[in-house]
């Protein structure tokens, strides 16, 4: 006979723990950035983590072990990836003794007060430095015997980022394997991995796979936008639906470990991001784009929503990256990968309400568009003729006698008309550009009387929109069109996926 005392003690015991599971930090899906230090006035250590703090960023990726941010990382619980650079690979590998310090030295001093959960040994060697390819994995193993002796081996993971080039036929996902050439290494890099619990590191950018592919894989399913059932993409082979290229990405890395008989290896995304401006050779690197790829990024993440192979895992992503990093060398787009510039304002503004605390620039928090520094007037008078004319902002109050004509000069102008425009947009991405010469900013540029039209402040009265005519010819203006961007990794390789074109357009959305 059913005990029900015994029926209730069995539901509540599960509840409390399945609660408890999902009270765990550590076994909550991420998202995480990648800091480069390419950056004209880098915020200091100590400013760099109160901003992390406040933009509620709880994983980083460092490209180095910087031992000033390590120090300030202290008591933070920012989780962190520290790296080492390839040009350190060889005298690692070469030497347990040069291992050994190098833990005692980037790691050990700062564990446990900084909570550093990974080293990315390199950042994908087999394609960028082919030469270093026998080292890295004495370099791995010479750097887990220093955290083992150090009886940190099970808290901190060991793994090395790989270039999404190292798959071939990654599409459709269930035929996608590793390069045969690197067959030597991937191996037992991968049995190194399953023996000490560590996930396979890749970089993965839809955005490469969408720009080599163009007219083949469409722009939708690489940005996450909703899509039709005839418009998914459909393994023939498993008859899995895709609705993303990203998770088509990480089960084509699932797949490739399957062939070689490794199963129990979990996939982190150690880079993956939308570059936000790039010249003409790049028209899809916008800030539209960019916006719209990492806020459906986070979400996706954040619902759990697993890839149609592994549907049970949801990989952590992190995205490159949290500056624009300007001192980076051309195309434009290498300097235009950031959520925000190095002054800390957003780039653009993500989309992610409901996603929880994530990223403290969310489209709920109070903003503002204004004029640049250092924009030379011509541009900047141009930009506001447009906002007061075929723009239709309210530039009522910059006008002679009113509120913000003072000061009377073409930024104070250029920033009113600006915010109005972008106000009166609903704050929508790409509203706040003006051919480069906006910028989003969280502090009110109201002043005195001067009510600028997205301050808390700002009265409910109605003001009439200021004829085009009255502003130096506005009618005659164009349009700007928005162009920005973000920048692109250095590091990336795009897919070899145009070898596959004449399989892949049969199954990629074709009803």
């Amino acid at each position: 006979m059913e005990n029900p005392k015994l029926t209730l003690f069995i539901i509540f015991y599960f509840t409390v723990l399945n609660t408890a599971k999902a009270a765990d930090p550590d076994k909550e899906p991420f998202v995480g950035v990648n800091i480069g230090t390419d950056v004209s006035n880098l915020l200091s250590p100590t400013d760099l983590v109160s901003f992390l703090q406040v933009q509620k960023i709880t994983h980083i990726r460092l490209y180095d072990a910087d031992p000033d941010l390590l120090k300030a990382l202290a008591k933070t619980k920012i989780r962190v990836i520290v790296s080492v650079p390839n040009n350190q690979l060889l005298a690692i590998g070469s030497s347990n003794t040069t291992a050994a310090s190098w833990i005692g030295k980037n790691v050990i001093a700062y564990y446990p007060e900084t909570l550093i959960t990974a080293i990315a040994v390199g950042d994908e060697v087999l394609t960028t430095v082919p030469s270093s390819a026998p080292i890295l994995l004495p370099a791995i193993e010479s750097l887990y015997s220093a955290l083992v002796a150090a009886n940190l081996h099970t808290q901190i993971k060991i793994s090395t980022p790989h270039a999404a080039s190292i798959i071939l036929d990654p599409f459709p996902p269930s035929q996608a394997f590793f390069n045969q050439s690197l067959s030597s290494v991937m191996l037992p890099l991968l049995q190194f991995l399953s023996k000490t619990g560590a996930p396979l590191m890749m970089n993965l950018y839809p955005y490469y796979v969408f720009m080599q592919n163009k007219g083949v894989v469409p722009l939708d399913n690489s940005l996450f936008k909703p899509l039709t059932p005839s418009k998914e993409m459909v393994d023939p082979n498993t008859l899995l639906h895709y609705t993303n290229v990203l998770d088509a990405m990480i089960d084509a890395a699932y797949f490739s470990m399957k062939n070689l008989n490794i199963t129990d290896v979990m996939v982190l995304v150690t880079e993956s991001g939308w570059p936000s401006k790039g010249d003409s050779k790049e028209p899809y690197a916008t800030i539209d784009n960019a916006d719209t790829y990492n806020s459906n990024l986070i979400k996706h993440i954040l619902d759990r929503s697993g890839t149609p192979f592994h549907p049970e895992v949801t990989s952590n992503v992190y995205i490159y990256e949290l500056f624009n990093e300007d001192l980076r060398s051309p195309p434009i787009s290498e300097a235009n990968w950031g959520l925000f510039h190095a002054n800390t304002t957003p780039v653009y503004l993500l989309h992610v309400s409901g996603s929880g605390t994530f990223l403290a620039n969310d489209t709920t928090n109070q903003t503002y568009c204004i004029a640049m520094d250092g924009v030379d007037t011509k541009t900047l008078q141009a930009a506001l003729d447009w906002a007061c004319g075929p723009g239709r902002a309210n530039c009522s109050d910059i006008q002679p006698g009113e509120p913000c004509y003072q000061p009377n000069n073409v930024k104070s102008h250029a920033s009113y008309a600006f915010d109005s425009y972008y106000h009166e947009q609903g704050k929508t991405s790409g509203s706040c550009d003006f051919k480069g010469v906006a910028m989003i900013t969280t502090t009110d540029p109201s002043h005195g009387s001067c009510i600028f039209p997205g301050s808390k402040k700002v009265s409910n009265k109605t003001k009439a929109v200021v004829n085009s005519t009255q502003i130096s010819g506005a009618a005659d203006r164009l349009r700007f069109i928005s162009l920005r961007g973000n920048q692109i990794s250095a590091n990336a390789v795009a897919f070899s996926i145009l070898l596959f074109i004449p399989f892949m357009t049969p199954w990629w959305g074709v009803q």
